[in-house]
């Protein structure tokens, strides 16, 4: 479907290449990692999908005040990783997203199953970890569900993450197991389940998180956003969702309150498959207005 033009109201998206050297507040990369999924996925292709999303959407927050993201940010995109699974790739995503942090304040990754968390907080040296999931991803082996559990235990010494220094907001009733949830309590790993989410609200849930995973001297945290976290009826191209998780609004609130500390370096976008959205593609929307709430975050520091 061709979009509008009008000079009055400017599109998000289109965002110059990025390039190595040149500072920016906040740049895009794709991850489009997909090889390791537990369930079939088509997550490859979520990253060129949210980047044709994104100009349904102005880049302008209603305030007060008012304030146009493309006056007030400098963002730019440095394109995908051809092929980040496996340990090529991973070394090649871990490489690319050290450079990049350099370059920019933010460095929002573009998924792909969550298997990229693993990779770009490593590469954004994440002392900290937050994740906006249904699920732990501790599990044991190399796969979509233990990038958690890699970042504690497999990353190399002096990038692996304190387990006491992560928080995981949203985990759902019927979508893990108690043995995972016994690896988090025995770890030290903060649980914010979905019911004390909606229990406390949003704004106070999100001071203790980044208190917790921010914790220390020149703490840098990384924010996983696992859209599978949503409820089903907004994210049926998430094969793990289910019915009453998050709803739309209160995903893009966490985001956007999240990215508001100075503290947050990098993002993921995670667990989208483009290739088995709905047909309004409200999946794909979703995940692209993630982007804009973390944009969004980021000028209002």
């Amino acid at each position: 479907m061709s979009l509008s033009r009008d000079e009055l109201w400017p599109r998000a998206g289109g965002w110059p290449a990025h390039t190595p050297g040149e500072r920016a507040d906040a740049v895009l990369l794709g991850v489009p990692t997909w090889r390791s999924s537990l369930s079939p996925t088509g997550a490859h292709a979520t990253p060129t999908a949210i980047r044709e999303a994104l100009p349904r959407y102005s880049a302008t927050l209603m305030g007060p005040p008012i304030l146009d993201l493309t006056e007030a940010l400098r963002v730019t995109d440095a394109g995908d990783i051809t092929d980040p699974d496996g340990e090529d790739g991973i070394a090649e995503t871990v490489g690319r997203v050290r450079s990049l942090a350099h370059d920019a304040g933010l460095v929002i990754a573009l998924g792909g199953d969550n298997s990229l968390t693993y990779p770009v907080a490593r590469g954004a040296g994440a002392s900290g970890l937050l994740t906006i999931d249904a699920h732990f991803d501790l599990r044991d082996g190399v796969s979509n569900g233990s990038p958690v559990r890699r970042l504690v235990q497999d990353a190399p010494d002096g990038e692996r993450i304190d387990p006491t220094r992560i928080v995981q907001i949203g985990i759902a009733d019927f979508a893990n197991s108690a043995a995972y949830a016994r690896r988090a309590a025995d770890w030290g790993i903060r649980v914010i389940t979905l019911d004390e989410l909606r229990r406390r609200g949003v704004t106070d849930v999100v001071a203790e998180a980044v208190e917790i995973a921010g914790a220390g001297v020149d703490a840098r945290v990384h924010l996983d956003i696992d859209v599978d976290a949503a409820d089903r009826a907004v994210a049926p191209g998430c094969p793990a969702s289910v019915p009453g998780g998050l709803q739309a609004w209160e995903l893009r609130a966490l985001v956007r309150a999240i990215a508001e500390d100075r503290r947050i370096v990098s993002a993921d976008i995670a667990e989208v498959d483009a290739t088995a959205d709905a047909d309004d593609a409200r999946t794909v929307r979703l995940a692209a207005l993630c982007v804009l709430e973390l944009l969004a975050g980021l000028a209002r520091r």
